[in-house]
């Protein structure tokens, strides 16, 4: 479907990519992943015509139909449900023509442009607009709101919504999950692993592509090189070969030492310089393996706080929300999120928050900073507690200007400027990059250099919301080690859940304006939110039916009704049984795939796979894909049957 031949790209003078020669087969969703400057946004804008090779060739079929995320959103007066449905922009057109026809009163246009929207199927488009913002986020009464209302992060989900919207044969998404929460990031997933297309995915997020993809491709050095299965498997698989590598380099190395010392010891000797010519030759046909480099490029370490009292924060009974201004000139009144909130930190306490977005979390890290007042309750503080807060907001906070050296200096004038230097070169701004300024930093330098900022004050709380967006996957990793490794107590917000579950000891779940402890995993969490959406979509069908639904007002009405109610308890019981042995067979089948899966996952695991013919691979690739597939559709049905008994 795409191939590139001998293919160079190049960026101004650094050449990015050279000598590439892949194929990508239709249907397939690859992770593209590699250090930050690689060359994966660059590859994107190749692909989408608007940067070109250097060199070589890259093929697409004339008529791909391709959709990407814009990088950038209009202040458009527009609903955010219009700007969604407007990725779709030949439904879009056939939607405007239909209408201006029906203003100008011509019939035959108006039909014209009636039948093109039915076969676009386009008459449940507004219907699959607002599911699309619904699963990004956006509650129902925020879809007719204009596009120029929403910020910066929530005018990022509108641009993936459209483009989600537009039909496509290939998709291009460069870091999807930044700015969303976990629920929608669960959803995303779910919903690209049903895209029919094929899918190039940029991302960072590790579990997330664990959950999408089912190719990889690794840019490193200039080169690419393809991986059947997902980031777990690649790991695998490139930790295998660096292995083989460095025995490769070793036993080379070995050796060139063997035979460089032959040919110094008998170079000069006439009866053995036939011997040493022969070593030389063979010296210089080494294929001169290069050693494995290591590939993470630094770690850091948030210092040891200084005190670390045992019981560190408390809310007791506390009522958490904004003040509103409900119109110009009105009174401000209070929005309540949380009510009846105890929550208590105690010293070496890991603590992560899981809630649907809007549900409250950062307004519980904001009242346990002490950011908002409370309306109600009591928030109790240590007089040793010491505060390490990263919002989604500190990135931006940064001094426009100012080099991170300057940024400490603000923070602590009286410091020696080669302390300050040495320890901003454990958080790799080394070296000149200290006098800097920020205004050239990327998204990942930014939020680097928050971190660094919070550690300098040894804080033995940490609060941290978000803080992963535009973190590349080297700098989660070390980010994850160093709260591992971190002596404090931490509550933290994040939809990585990787770095959830590497670092957290605890859940709590914040959702419909309470917070409670969650006794369960990650896994738990997201079949909660299914079954919690599967509940709500049945509510909703419920009240939908009774508004469609004409009351009964004559005798025959109220007999049905009665006849209903007279149902045998026998039919009753009939379906009950009939519903437990359908989960049973479904529990035994989804564990029957979970055992092929793991099969298939050893195989790819297996370097020696990868000596056969790519028929093979491709064929265990096709074969997961199948198998995630069917357990997704079991697992939604085995929900619905679950909420049914238990009705």
């Amino acid at each position: 479907m795409i191939s590139f031949r001998h293919f160079a790209l190049r960026r101004g003078s650094r050449l990015l990519l050279s000598d590439i020669d892949l194929v990508i087969q239709g249907g397939w969703r690859l992770g593209v992943i590699g250090r930050n400057g690689c060359g994966k946004s660059s590859l994107f804008a190749a692909l989408q015509g608007t940067l070109e090779g250097d060199a070589g060739e890259l093929e697409m079929s004339g008529k791909l139909r391709l959709a990407s995320v814009a990088q950038e959103t209009p202040a458009l007066p527009d609903a955010a449900i219009d700007y969604v449905l407007g990725g779709d922009e030949e439904l879009a057109a056939a939607i405007r023509d239909e209408a201006e026809a029906g203003e100008r009163g011509d019939m035959e246009a108006m039909a014209k442009a009636h039948h093109r929207i039915e076969e676009l199927n386009g008459y449940d488009g507004r219907a699959r607009a607002g599911r699309l913002l619904h699963g990004l986020g956006f509650p129902p009464e925020t879809h007719e709101r204009a596009v120029q209302e929403f910020s910066g992060g929530w005018r990022g989900r509108l641009n993936l919504a459209r483009a989600l919207m537009c039909p496509s044969d290939l998709l291009l998404l460069d870091e999807p999950t930044n700015h969303l929460d976990l629920d929608a990031v669960l959803w995303l997933e779910e919903w690209l692993r049903r895209y029919q297309g094929t899918l190039l995915i940029i991302s960072h997020d590790r579990e997330f592509l664990d959950g999408v993809i089912t190719h990889t491709l690794h840019l490193n050095e200039g080169k690419a090189r393809l991986y059947t299965g997902n980031y777990s498997a690649f790991e695998r698989l490139r930790a295998e070969q660096l292995r083989q590598q460095q025995i490769s380099h070793e036993r080379e190395q070995a050796e060139r030492a063997h035979l460089q010392s032959f040919i110094d010891r008998f170079k000069a000797k006439a009866s053995k310089a036939k011997q040493a010519q022969s070593r030389m030759k063979r010296l210089e046909k080494l294929s001169g393996t290069e050693a494995v480099r290591a590939e993470r490029p630094f770690s850091f370490q948030f210092p040891a706080p200084g005190r670390l009292p045992d019981s560190m924060l408390q809310l007791e009974d506390i009522v958490a929300g904004y003040q509103v201004d409900p119109s110009a000139g009105g009174h401000e009144v209070a929005n309540i999120v949380l009510s009846d909130v105890r929550f208590s930190i105690e010293a070496g306490e890991r603590i992560g928050l899981l809630g649907p977005n809007g549900a409250g979390k950062s307004t519980l890290v904001k009242t346990l900073v002490g950011e908002l007042e409370p309306f109600g309750g009591e928030r109790k503080v240590h007089k040793d507690l010491k505060v390490g807060y990263f919002a989604q907001h500190t990135v931006e906070s940064l001094r426009e200007g100012a080099s991170p050296l300057d940024h400490l200096i603000d923070k602590a004038p009286g410091v020696a400027t080669q302390v300050m230097r040495d320890f901003l070169g454990t958080w790799n701004f080394a070296g000149d990059r200290a006098f800097e300024s920020v205004d050239g930093f990327s998204g990942g330098e930014r939020a680097r250099l928050a971190l660094a900022l919070i550690a300098w004050d040894k804080p033995n709380l940490l609060l941290l919301d978000e803080p992963t967006n535009h973190l590349d996957l080297d700098m989660r990793e070390a980010l994850a080690d160093a709260l591992a490794d971190f002596d404090g107590a931490l509550v933290l917000v994040s939809h990585d859940r990787h770095l959830l579950g590497m670092v957290c000891d605890s859940f709590w779940r914040v959702a419909d304006g309470e917070v409670a402890p969650f006794d369960g995993d990650l896994d738990d969490y997201a079949r909660w939110l299914k079954t919690r959406t599967a509940a709500a979509k049945k509510s909703a069908k419920k009240i939908e039916e009774c508004g469609q639904a004409s009351p009964p007002s004559d005798a025959r009405a109220q007999d049905a009704r009665a006849g209903t109610a007279r149902r045998p308890a026998a039919a009753q019981r009939d379906n009950e049984k009939a519903a437990r042995q359908r989960v049973k067979k479904i529990e035994t089948r989804t564990a029957g795939i979970d055992t092929e899966l793991a099969a298939l996952e050893a195989q790819l695991a297996d370097p020696a796979t990868y000596n056969g013919p790519t028929s093979e691979m491709m064929r265990i690739g096709q074969r997961q894909a199948q198998l995630r597939g069917e357990k997704e559709v079991l697992e939604t049905e085995w929900l619905a049957l679950v909420e049914q008994l238990e009705a």
